[in-house]
């Protein structure tokens, strides 16, 4: 863990912001109880707790039941925001169609033999070129012109041969003025988001809402779509052994997903005070 960790002001922190995949959720697909009950202890502190991922809200049915429904979750890296307690959507900024039209033609120019998909607050569409690694239910099979004559959640666009952190620094260039490149995984996959959508914005919107300042916000994360979080937060933590790119923008790191990195910071910033701390000195 961090030395920092061990700095942390209970009396300032007031909310906890946490990836999801390689920060709570491990390669198993499950969270230890450990990292449940620490979870739990921030809420019961009566702070407040985000779970900030690049995740459809259709994908968080796992976690909500394994974390017993407790917070507030951002979903598709801050295009999304979802109660989890009422399991409702309440907030969504999403690509609206001359914007992702542009962003096809131009990744197009600069991905040669890509594919393309989109997510939809309620589903899930990708074009023939575009081959799914995980379940995405019943999709939409289409050209992708005809999947993005309407708002959408996010762009995901899929190469079969380059690595996700060389289509990002392709994208970065190509939509640097129009949309919001990142990725979450190491095979081949690029997400994309409205302009001026991140999981940073999105988490300084809900926290302005709560009358919350940055520098009151502890965020972990470990991938680079978690950098502008962990840059925004006045507390940000990578993950040990997480992408360079986050452990190159956190101010502090803390343990891996397998050694309960996010429950060892909790449980510091959560301990009793020790009473001997404040105690006079009476010799």
């Amino acid at each position: 863990m961090s030395v920092a960790a061990e700095a942390l002001d209970p009396a300032v922190v007031r909310l906890v912001a946490t990836d999801l995949d390689g920060t709570i959720v491990r390669r198993d697909g499950t969270i230890s109880e450990r990292t449940v009950r620490a979870l739990a202890a921030v809420e019961d502190s009566g702070r407040r707790l985000v779970l900030v991922t690049g995740r459809p809200v259709r994908w968080m049915g796992p976690v909500v039941e394994a974390t017993g429904h407790r917070g507030v979750a951002i979903c598709a890296n801050g295009a999304v925001v979802y109660d989890l307690h009422a399991e409702k959507l309440r907030e969504w900024f999403p690509l609206v169609p001359d914007v992702t039209r542009e962003a096809v033609a131009r990744l197009r120019a600069v991905l040669p033999g890509a594919g393309f998909a989109v997510e939809y607050p309620d589903g899930f569409g990708h074009d023939p070129d575009y081959h799914p690694r995980w379940d995405v239910g019943e999709p939409i099979v289409a050209p992708i012109e005809d999947l993005i004559g309407q708002p959408v959640t996010k762009l995901l666009v899929r190469h079969e041969t380059l690595p996700s952190d060389e289509m990002l620094a392709r994208a970065r260039a190509a939509l640097a003025d129009l949309a919001e490149p990142t990725h979450s995984s190491n095979d081949g996959l690029l997400e994309v988001c409205a302009p001026g959508v991140s999981k940073a914005t999105t988490l300084a919107r809900l926290a302005g809402e709560w009358g919350i300042a940055a520098h009151e916000v502890v965020a972990f994360g470990d991938m680079p779509n978690d950098v502008p979080m962990l840059l925004w937060a006045g507390w940000g933590f990578a993950m040990a052994g997480a992408h360079p790119e986050a452990l190159t923008a956190a101010p502090h790191v803390t343990g891996s997903v397998e050694d309960d990195g996010v429950a060892q910071v909790v449980e510091s910033l959560l301990a009793p005070a020790d009473p001997d701390d404040s105690a006079p000195d009476r010799r």
